[in-house]
C-alpha cells in the first residue's frame, strides 16, 4: 500500500506523511479513496478456503473447533455460538470438518509448530517468540517436570497434610532448571524447526522466569513461608481476596436489606444444573454454593456462613447445609474442619468462575469480534482504527493457542479446573444469561452488582458501598483516565454528532460487531446507539478498559493464586456430612480431618499444572506495550491529540503515585493481606517477568 502511494503521490516524504495522517471516510483525499476501500476489502477474504499462514484475512466462526471427536468420543464437544449455546465468534480458519460430527472442525495435524491459522499481521513479534516464548514452552515445562522431577508419578497423588502442599509449593522454586532443560534438548534436539526454541527460548525463558519467580519468594522469604501458606485458614483474608483478589468481579450486595452490610458470593443457580453431571466425571465433586458475608465497622468483611447444595437425582432428594465459622480462629472441632472444607468448595467455584468467566470470556473471548470487525470495517488511516490499535494487539495469536490447549477438550483447564469437560459449555451459558456489553463498563458493573450507586457529587461519579474496595478505588482512576484520553481523541475528530452517524466505517464496524461478532445476542435491547461523540466515547472507552485494566486486573496477579490452600481449583470429595456412611464419618473424617482436607484439593499432578500453567501467564514480556507510555506515530503528527495523549500519561503516573500511597495507609485493611503482597495489579508500568503489576494495552498473554 505503501508504494502504490508512492508511485501515485511522490515524493516518498509526503507519502509517509499521509500514512500517517487520519481521516474519517468522507475527509478522505480522492487519490487515496480507492486504496482505502481496496484495502479493506482485502482483508474481509473472496473465498471461503482454509487460511493459510501468509494470509491476512479476518472472518467469522463460531468456537466448533474445541473438541476431537475423530481421536475419541469422550473429546466430542459441544458447538459453541447459536441458538443451543450462544457464544462469541472467533476468527474464521476454515480447516476441515470431521469425520464423525460434520459440524466440528477437525484438529489433525495441529501440534505446536502447526497452530491455527490467525492473521499474520496478529502474530508474535520475534522478539516476544524468542524471549518471551509461545505456549509451546508451557508444554516444555510441564514435560520436564513430569520426567525430570517425578512430579507426576502418581497422577492422583493428594496432599497427606497442609505442610505436605507448603512443601510442593516451595520445592517449584527450587528445582533443578539444569534438569528441565536437559529433558528438552534430549526430546527435541533433531527437530529442525525448533532449533530456535531450544536454543534459545527455553534457556531465556527459564531464566526470565525463575529470576522472577525468585524475586517474588524472595521479597519476605520467611514470611511467605511461615503466614502465606497458613493464611487461607484466616476468614478475614478469605473475604479479603473477593475484594483485592484475582477475581474482585463476583462479589456483590444483597439489595433485600434496608442496610447495606451483607455481601454474596453467588454459584447457586449458575451451578445447580451441572452438580449430578459434574458428579459422573472422575476425581470431581460439585455443589451449588453461596456464601454471606458482613461489612464490619474496619471496613473488612467477615464470612457469616456458606451454603452447600446438591440437587435431588434418581437415587436421592436434595441435600443442603448451612455452615457457619467458629468464633475462635484457633478451633479445631469437627464444625471447624467442616468449615474449612466448605471455604474449600466455595474458593473451587470462585477459581473456576475466574478463569472461565471473569478472565477468559469477559476479556480474552468477547474482545476477538471487536478485533475482527476493527481490521474488517475501518481503514488503517480511520482515527478509530489507530485508537483502538495498541488494545488489540497479539490478543488473536493468545486465543488461538488458549484453542490449541488450554480449553480445548482434555486441556489444561478441563484436567485441573471443577467444571471438567463442562468448562467452556459452563463459559457459554454465563454469557447467555449475564453477559452485556453495557455492563462491562467498569462503573456500570459495580453498579450491576449493587457495589456503588451513581452519585453526581462523588469523585467518579458513583458511590462505593465498600469504601476499601482496593479494585474498584484503583480502577476508577484509570477508567476515568482512559475515558478522558478517548474524549478528547473523539471530539478531535468528530466535532459535531452528525459525523459520527455518517461515518459508514464506523457504523459498519458497530453493526458488525453486534449482529455478527456478538451476534447471538444482536437483539438485545441494551446494545448502545451510536449516534453521538458520547456514545462513540462509550464504546470505545469500554472496549479500551476491557482488553487493559480488567484483563489486566484478572490476569498478572495469578502467580499467588498458583498455590492450592488459599485458591484451589477444584474439589475432589465431597463434604464429609453429605450421606456419609459410618466408615466415612468415624474411621475417615473424624480419625483425621486435616487428610481428608488434602484429599478435597487438586491432586499434586493437577496443582504442578496449574502452577506451571499461571507462573506463565503471569508474566510480563520484555517488549510489553503498557498503557500510557509510548505514543502512537498517528497521535504525534495532530498538536492536539499530542497533548491529550500527554494528559493520559499524566493521570498514569498520578495513579502510580496514588497506588503506592493507598498501599502504606494503615487505614486501608482490605489492600494488604497476611502473607501476601500490596494490592498493585493495577499500577500502570511493570519490568518484564512475573511483578504483579503492570497494564499493557492489550490482551497480550
Amino acid at each position: 500500500m505503501v508504494r502504490l502511494l508512492c508511485w501515485r503521490r511522490p515524493p516518498i516524504i509526503l507519502c509517509v506523511v499521509r500514512m500517517k495522517q487520519s481521516y474519517l471516510p468522507s475527509e478522505t483525499p480522492a487519490g487515496l479513496k480507492y486504496l482505502r476501500e481496496e484495502d479493506l476489502l482485502s482483508l474481509r477474504g473472496k473465498d471461503k478456503k482454509e487460511r493459510k499462514s501468509f494470509e491476512r484475512i479476518y472472518d467469522y466462526d463460531t468456537y466448533n473447533d474445541l473438541g476431537d471427536p475423530d481421536s475419541s468420543s469422550d473429546l466430542a464437544r459441544p458447538m459453541l455460538g447459536g441458538k443451543e449455546h450462544p457464544y462469541p465468534r472467533r476468527c474464521r480458519t476454515g480447516r476441515a470438518m470431521t469425520e464423525k460430527e460434520p459440524w466440528s472442525e477437525s484438529r489433525k495435524r495441529l501440534h505446536f509448530y502447526n497452530q491455527f491459522y490467525v492473521p499474520r499481521d496478529e502474530s508474535f513479534s520475534d522478539r516476544k517468540v524468542v524471549t518471551f516464548g509461545t505456549m509451546e514452552i508451557l508444554f516444555s515445562v510441564l514435560e520436564a517436570l513430569k520426567a525430570s522431577l517425578h512430579i507426576f508419578s502418581n497422577a492422583n497423588q493428594q496432599f497427606l497434610s497442609i505442610t505436605d502442599s507448603i512443601e510442593l509449593e516451595f520445592s517449584f522454586i527450587e528445582s533443578s532448571i539444569e534438569k528441565v532443560l536437559t529433558y528438552i534438548f534430549d526430546k527435541w534436539a533433531d527437530l529442525n524447526h525448533l532449533e530456535n526454541v531450544i536454543k534459545v527460548v527455553v534457556p531465556r525463558f527459564f531464566r526470565d522466569l525463575y529470576g522472577s519467580v525468585k524475586t517474588v519468594a524472595h521479597i519476605d522469604g520467611a514470611r511467605r513461608k511461615d503466614k502465606i501458606s497458613f493464611s487461607w485458614f484466616r476468614d478475614d483474608e478469605f473475604c479479603r481476596q473477593t475484594l483485592a483478589g484475582i477475581n474482585p468481579y463476583s462479589i456483590q450486595l444483597v439489595t433485600a436489606l434496608k442496610q447495606k452490610k451483607l455481601f454474596l458470593l453467588d454459584y447457586h443457580d449458575l451451578l445447580l444444573p451441572y452438580v449430578n453431571e459434574v458428579r459422573e466425571l472422575k476425581g470431581t465433586t460439585l455443589y451449588g454454593s453461596r456464601t454471606l458475608m458482613f461489612l464490619t465497622a474496619t471496613g473488612t468483611l467477615k464470612p457469616v456462613a456458606i451454603e452447600l447444595t446438591r440437587p435431588p437425582n434418581k437415587e436421592k432428594p436434595q441435600w443442603r447445609h448451612v455452615y457457619i465459622p467458629s468464633s475462635n480462629p484457633k478451633d479445631v472441632t469437627i464444625e471447624a474442619w467442616l468449615w474449612k472444607l466448605a471455604k474449600a468448595h466455595v474458593l473451587a467455584h470462585d477459581s473456576g468462575y475466574h478463569q472461565l468467566i471473569s478472565h477468559w470470556l469477559r476479556t480474552h473471548c468477547v474482545t476477538e469480534p471487536y478485533i475482527i470487525a476493527t481490521h474488517r470495517c475501518l481503514s488503517k488511516m480511520h482515527p478509530i482504527q489507530r485508537l483502538l490499535f495498541p488494545h488489540l494487539r497479539y490478543t488473536m495469536q493468545i486465543n488461538s493457542l488458549a484453542r490449541l490447549f488450554l480449553i480445548n477438550a482434555g486441556g489444561i483447564i478441563e484436567s485441573t479446573f471443577f467444571p471438567g469437560k463442562y468448562s467452556m459449555q459452563l463459559s457459554s451459558d454465563v454469557y447467555a444469561q449475564q453477559w452485556r456489553f453495557d455492563h462491562e463498563a467498569l462503573p456500570a458493573d459495580l453498579i450491576n452488582r449493587g457495589m456503588a450507586v451513581e452519585d453526581s457529587s462523588a469523585l467518579h461519579g458513583i458511590k462505593l458501598i465498600i469504601e476499601d474496595y482496593p479494585f474498584a478505588n484503583d480502577g476508577l482512576i484509570l477508567w476515568d483516565a482512559i475515558k478522558q484520553w478517548a474524549t478528547s481523541y473523539v471530539n478531535h475528530y468528530y466535532p459535531q454528532a452528525d459525523l459520527v452517524e455518517s461515518d459508514e466505517e464506523l457504523q459498519a464496524w458497530w453493526t458488525e460487531i453486534r449482529t455478527v461478532g456478538h451476534g447471538d445476542k444482536k437483539d438485545e435491547p441494551w446494545w448502545p446507539q451510536l449516534k453521538t461523540q458520547q456514545d462513540l466515547v462509550g464504546v470505545v472507552t469500554t472496549i479500551m478498559w476491557v482488553t487493559s485494566g480488567h484483563h489486566s486486573a484478572v490476569n498478572f496477579g495469578q502467580y499467588t493464586a498458583a498455590y492450592s490452600p488459599p485458591r484451589p481449583t477444584i474439589a475432589r470429595t465431597k463434604m464429609p456430612n453429605e450421606d456419609s456412611t459410618t466408615e466415612e464419618w468415624e474411621k475417615a473424617f473424624l480419625k483425621n480431618p486435616e487428610h481428608e482436607l488434602g484429599n478435597c484439593f487438586p491432586s499434586k499432578d493437577q496443582s504442578k499444572k496449574v502452577k506451571s500453567t499461571l507462573d506463565v501467564l503471569s508474566s510480563h514480556s520484555p517488549d510489553e506495550e503498557y498503557i500510557g507510555v509510548n505514543m502512537e506515530p498517528a497521535w504525534e503528527t495532530e498538536p492536539i491529540i499530542n497533548t491529550a495523549f500527554e494528559v493520559f500519561r499524566g493521570s498514569l503516573k498520578n495513579l502510580e503515585d496514588t497506588i503506592d500511597s493507598r498501599n502504606s495507609d494503615p487505614n486501608l485493611h482490605n489492600r494488604i493481606g497476611k502473607g501476601s503482597v500490596p494490592y498493585q495489579l493495577l499500577k500502570p508500568k511493570s519490568e518484564a517477568g512475573v511483578t504483579g503489576k503492570g497494564v499493557p494495552y492489550s490482551i497480550s498473554i
